[in-house]
């Protein structure tokens, strides 16, 4: 038997995010209730935000009985901070993978992350669900030391890997899109959504399968005779036969690997913006360069911009560089986009995961039977947590793949080349 304190229960969702993003409008999360007694389900999920939200929809619907657990309003965590780029294309590019795990284990990464948007543009439609989802093209645009034969080596690594895109040349990229740099990849198959709304959508498409959604906050939780006993700071528990814990970035102590850090980024939105005055095919950008810039539209034509990481995980001092943030970040719209109307509507920042390969940590939490943890981490959040919820699903079920090792929490960076 295990016993073990979930340690994130002193940290709430203004310390994750501070402002106010543009997701959510005029809608109102899906109902919590109170835990009058102590329950047994197949599955609890620790966490309402997207992560859990997914994985709950996935769960429900394949016949488990899932109980999800919050203690603050579900999305309004890290969920509510994300700029819902829904790439294919992972913080660290496919040339980067390839130098620490070798091609064909990359390769196998980038058509994963490639088959997860696709299933999320599925699971949209399937539910029917109205979250301004919207599939958009990527623009990988050349900056820093990432120059135009550096995208034609990555683009032609990615045509290995059969995954498409194409090279745009500065002349290409100008006439095309009217970004003046050096050039860029284009690549179909990702997109857009509101986050919040997608995650709300997914939480009542469970809840419709039979989930519940729990007001509570699990503090401690003991393993033993195959089942896992989820207490809370109430008088009743939640006995599950399996737990995925999905808190965001808030994560207890005995699961951090040596992989994985805490920072913060920063973010703001326009005004509406006229259309024409929107770059073509409203592709999302990010720029090829560390920590990057990345820039989205919205449906109701507002620019969205981010970047400005800082290795700080104190929500303090990451609110006080908020103000200095808000400046740059204008200013490097107005001058990658000059045709925008800088006039800010909404400026905010948060708390973010990284680790150092730029991939997620999914899977069983070493030490502790039938516990799982799902953290999507870096830009790809919202397409790592589809693919965790599908992940965690098949290891419930017992089914093992070699290629879940790619995203496991004991990985060793630095020894799977």
């Amino acid at each position: 038997m295990s016993s073990s304190d979930l340690s994130f229960h002193d940290t709430d969702h203004d310390d994750l995010t501070t402002g106010r993003a543009p997701w959510g409008y005029r809608q109102v999360p899906p109902d919590r209730q109170a835990l009058t007694e102590s329950i047994k389900t197949d599955v609890a999920i620790i966490g309402g935000g997207i992560t859990g939200s997914l994985m709950a929809e996935h769960l429900s619907r394949l016949g488990r009985r899932v109980v999800v657990i919050d203690r603050e309003q579900p999305g309004f965590g890290s969920t509510r901070a994300s700029t819902a780029m829904l790439q294919w294309e992972t913080d660290s590019s496919l040339t980067e993978l390839t130098n620490l795990y070798g091609f064909e284990t990359a390769a196998n990464v980038y058509r994963r992350s490639y088959a997860a948007v696709a299933g999320l543009m599925e699971l949209v439609a399937a539910h029917r669900i109205s979250c301004a989802f919207q599939p958009r093209p990527t623009l990988y645009i050349a900056a820093g030391d990432i120059g135009e034969k550096e995208l034609r080596e990555e683009l032609a690594l990615r045509h290995h890997a059969e995954l498409p895109g194409e090279l745009l040349s500065y002349t290409s990229l100008r006439r095309e899109f009217g970004f003046d740099r050096e050039a860029a990849i284009l690549s179909p198959g990702s997109a857009e959504a509101d986050p919040l709304l997608l995650s709300w959508a997914l939480l009542q498409a469970a809840r419709g399968f039979g989930a519940q959604i729990i007001d509570a906050d699990a503090v401690k939780f003991h393993d033993e005779g195959g089942r896992v006993l989820v207490e809370t700071s109430g008088p009743h528990v939640i006995d599950a036969a399996h737990v995925v814990l999905a808190t965001g970035y808030i994560m207890p102590h005995f699961v951090m690997p040596a992989c994985h850090r805490i920072s913060s980024s920063f973010a703001i939105s326009t005004l509406p913006q006229q259309p024409d005055h929107l770059w073509p095919r409203r592709a999302l950008v990010w720029e090829a360069s560390e920590p990057y810039l990345y820039m989205r539209t919205t449906a109701d034509n507002r620019i969205v911009i981010g970047g400005e990481d800082e290795e700080i995980a104190d929500p303090q001092v990451r609110d006080a560089m908020l103000a200095d943030k808000v400046l740059r970040l204008r200013e490097k719209l107005t001058r990658i986009w000059p045709e925008a109307n800088a006039e800010i509507s909404h400026a905010w920042c948060g708390a973010f995961g990284e680790t150092s390969d730029g991939l997620p940590l999914i899977g069983p939490v070493s030490g502790a039977s039938n516990i799982y943890a799902a953290y999507g981490y870096g830009g790809n959040g919202i397409t790592f947590s589809y693919l965790a919820s599908r992940m965690i699903a098949a290891m419930i079920s017992g089914e093992k793949q070699a290629w879940f090792e790619s995203f496991a929490l004991d990985r060793n960076v630095s020894a799977q080349s």
